[in-house]
């Protein structure tokens, strides 16, 4: 059910089972490691998730789950946690094209996604309220930081949903755009990200997690900066980029070293 092709050194990977709105079991998520892993082989420059049908992705696929043998924390913390986390270091920019609903684990793929883009009437919250169950998948980290914690309790006891252009409103997502026009926005975004500077992209993607992870102040995230803008010196891109400026051109990025 998950789909991964790759040209023009962009990934694009499908969530491929709209019938179930795209609902993810052990199986799926393990084939996304795989698909992500595959990836990250091929030296991509950018990676575009995106689900098929109306819906990103409903969440954890519990049609057979029977509760009385249910493995939560193995499906969450075995499989799932270590999948965020390869998303979340995944060594180019990555984007998700966001519509219908962004529940649970597809809220979690989401979140470890650098760009978020939603359809202006998605739907993002947390469903648990109906299941005797919790918002999982670092819903109550995301929600909590951006909503405070006044919204984040309404949210999960009432089990109301947030559309894509309120979500973004509020700070959770990068932007809201018309349902029709989502994946042409994201994809016309994913390709110009391709054809940049990947090292520079990836070296703002790492001082953008040490200040989130581990609380970075001004002081030491400057310095950090400064440690990375010298390193970046030394790579192709960083001397064209230069170069182009002086010469009064575009400049024509390769992304390697």
């Amino acid at each position: 059910m998950i789909d991964l092709t790759i040209e023009d050194d962009i990934a694009r990977v499908v969530l491929n089972a709209p019938e179930k709105r795209n609902s993810l079991d052990l199986g799926a998520l393990q084939e996304l490691a795989a698909a992500y892993t595959e990836a990250e082989a091929a030296g991509v420059r950018a990676l575009l998730l995106t689900g098929e049908g109306r819906v990103f992705c409903a969440g954890r696929d519990i049609s057979a789950v029977d509760p009385a043998t249910d493995d939560a924390e193995g499906y969450l913390t075995g499989t799932l946690l270590p999948l965020m986390q390869q998303m979340s270091s995944f060594p180019a920019p990555t984007f998700a094209a966001v519509q219908g609903a962004c529940l649970g684990v597809g809220l979690g793929l989401a979140i470890a996604t650098d760009v978020v883009y939603v359809a202006q009437d998605a739907k993002i919250g947390s469903p648990f309220a109906a299941l005797g169950a919790i918002l999982d998948s670092g819903g109550h980290a995301l929600f909590t930081e951006r909503l405070g914690a006044h919204r984040t309790l309404d949210l999960i006891y009432t089990g109301e949903m947030m559309s894509g252009a309120e979500a973004v409103t509020a700070g959770l997502f990068s932007r809201a755009v018309p349902a029709e026009e989502l994946l042409p926005f994201t994809e016309e975004r994913v390709a110009k990200a391709a054809r940049g500077a990947t090292q520079s992209f990836v070296a703002s993607k790492r001082l953008v997690a040490q200040v989130r992870d581990e609380r970075a102040g001004l002081w030491d995230s400057i310095a950090s900066e400064s440690a990375v803008q010298a390193a970046l010196t030394a790579t192709a891109d960083y001397r064209e980029g230069f170069k182009a400026f002086q010469e009064k051109r575009k400049p024509t990025f390769t992304g390697r070293d």
